[in-house]
């Protein structure tokens, strides 16, 4: 009976294992995500009824988008370990905004105890440039 509640333990653990990050992936998923953007000044928090997401870039970058013109990066303040592509995250924000240091867990499709506990850090917003047509206000 032991041997059988050890080896779903064993299995779980064995699955916590990551490989490392490629990184001509991750950089190709920040080249297109942010293709034609300019940075703002980074914002402590974001409003999650607007975005969605996370796309998930790697153990330390998520991308929220939000209506097309806008997406926001947050880069970690440290690599989160158990922060994956396939992950799901558990935010545990207060209220509708998600903020700098609200702690979330990523877990994986199927597994019932997530990682390690993580934190956001600042949102940094990457914008497109309006259009000349979508500047001019009509004479009135």
């Amino acid at each position: 009976m032991r041997a059988l509640i050890l080896l779903p333990l064993i299995a779980g653990i064995a699955g916590c294992s990551s490989l490392p990050a490629d990184p001509s992936r991750a950089d190709r998923a920040m080249a297109e995500a942010l293709a034609g953007r300019s940075a703002g000044a980074p914002q402590r928090c974001i409003d999650r009824s607007t975005v969605s997401g996370p796309q998930i870039v790697d153990d330390h970058t998520l991308i929220y988008t939000q209506s097309g013109r806008r997406v926001w990066v947050n880069t970690l303040a440290s690599a989160c370990p158990s922060l994956r592509t396939d992950s799901v995250l558990v935010v545990r924000a207060f209220g509708t905004q998600m903020c700098e240091n609200d702690q979330f867990q990523a877990r994986q499709p199927g597994e019932l105890i997530g990682g390690a506990i993580c934190r956001l850090s600042t949102f940094t917003p990457y914008d497109k440039p309006r259009r000349e047509k979508e500047r001019a206000t009509p004479a009135g």
